[in-house]
């Protein structure tokens, strides 16, 4: 039993999120098909129960139409008890006697009036067989209750009821559980930039002091490189600084920003990995952070990397989509990814390497389309192929102002 716990209690609610609603659903489904059975059956006993009053008031009648007894007590205690059930009693010609329980129409006429008995009639027919006192030459009609009408729908407003309820709560839940993320996302990246802060001051202190040591000659092209891995140290700093706050989006030429991002990676990755830009038009500009847009095209290529297990070739494919929308294809001759992953591989945590953080992806989409406005997916993937993913970022600044006043870029 304690074993079972356990098992239940180590489910990833995260991860399997969409079990997770169709769980939610099938739940709430059971929980309104009793309900409704459940219902259904106390309708049927109703239903039932006022027929057999139905009966014995006809009866009553009958037994009343054909007797000169005292009728006093059949009067009060069964005829007038009535007054739940609509009835009318109609002769032979179809002529309306007498009725009870029927509704009419504040100040209505005497027309008005005859009208309603007509519809009340019809529904009655359409409802139950009339019962007919032979005795007296009369048919009572009779329809169902309010109460009883009622409460054949009861259920199925529960169970809309819950549903809706069910859905509002999953929606706050869930946008509590984001907001919960973001404010430690927010805080991570603060506290980390803040601990990277002392080490890089050091390490440029270190590099200066190189720079007018001896060694400056021999040395010249490795320091040079040591300088700017310290220089990448203080934008990823900033870049972990610049999660929590509004970031400054202004148009960047795509092509230029991609290629420096990817000159600095290529002496950093397997030499055995070709890495290539191509676009139609290399003065496309889009609406972007620079520092944070590298720090996606870092990530995805990196990922690439890994995925080909150093050895292939990523290529990057700059288009432009539309007047709203650029767009950056990166395409590499990695493993894949399976289709029912498309999605997965953006949720925090989800990795296929075995010392993964699986934070990659998920820092990358908060950037594209929590910060820019824009989109990133998986366009296609290929087991054993490749994978493409596809950047949108919008490239009019009117587009991006909208994002901003409606508070989409900010964290």
């Amino acid at each position: 039993m304690k074993a079972r716990f356990q098992d239940l209690t180590s489910i990833d609610f995260y991860q399997n999120k969409k079990q997770v609603k169709w769980l939610v659903f099938l739940v709430s489904f059971l929980i309104g098909t009793g309900s409704i059975w459940y219902t259904n059956n106390l309708v049927s006993e109703l239903r039932e129960r006022e027929n057999r009053q139905i009966q014995l008031l006809s009866s009553a009648l009958e037994y009343a139409a054909t007797t000169s007894e005292n009728l006093t007590f059949i009067n009060q205690e069964i005829i007038q008890q009535n007054h739940s059930i609509p009835i009318i009693m109609v002769d032979s010609e179809g002529t309306p006697l007498e009725f009870r329980n029927i509704t009419f129409k504040k100040n209505a006429s005497s027309s008005d009036s005859l009208k309603t008995l007509e519809k009340e009639l019809q529904e009655m027919q359409e409802e139950y067989d009339p019962i007919t006192l032979q005795e007296a030459d009369v048919r009572v009609f009779y329809r169902n209750s309010e109460l009883l009408t009622n409460l054949r729908f009861y259920p199925y407003i529960q169970l809309a009821v819950i549903l809706v309820f069910g859905a509002l709560a999953y929606a706050l839940f869930n946008q509590s559980k984001i907001a919960e993320q973001n404010r430690v996302w927010a805080g991570l990246t603060k506290e980390t930039a803040h601990q990277l802060g002392t080490p890089i001051a050091s390490l440029m202190a270190w590099i200066d002091y190189l720079r007018n040591s001896p060694v400056w000659e021999e040395n010249k092209e490795i320091i040079q490189e040591m300088d700017k891995d310290v220089v990448k140290l203080r934008m990823v700093t900033e870049r972990f600084s610049s999660i929590g706050s509004k970031p400054v989006i202004q148009p960047e030429n795509l092509y230029q920003v991609i290629e420096e991002t990817i000159s600095y990676l290529r002496p950093r990755i397997s030499t055995k990995v070709d890495l290539s830009i191509h676009s139609d038009a290399k003065d496309l500009d889009a609406l972007m952070n620079k520092p944070l847009f590298e720090w996606v095209i870092e990530n995805i290529c990196k990922n690439a990397v890994d995925a080909m297990k150093g050895k292939g070739s990523i290529r990057i494919e700059i288009l432009q989509d539309s007047d709203k929308y650029v767009i950056v294809d990166i395409t590499d001759t990695g493993k894949g990814i399976e289709k029912k992953n498309f999605k997965k591989v953006f949720y925090p945590g989800f990795s296929t390497r075995q010392r993964g953080w699986g934070l990659g992806l998920t820092l990358a989409k908060r950037i594209v389309e929590g910060y820019h406005g824009g989109k990133i997916f998986v366009k296609n993937s290929e087991l054993g192929k490749g994978t493409t993913f596809r950047i949108m970022l919008l490239g009019n600044l009117e587009d991006a102002s909208q994002f901003i006043t409606e508070g989409i870029l900010e964290y």
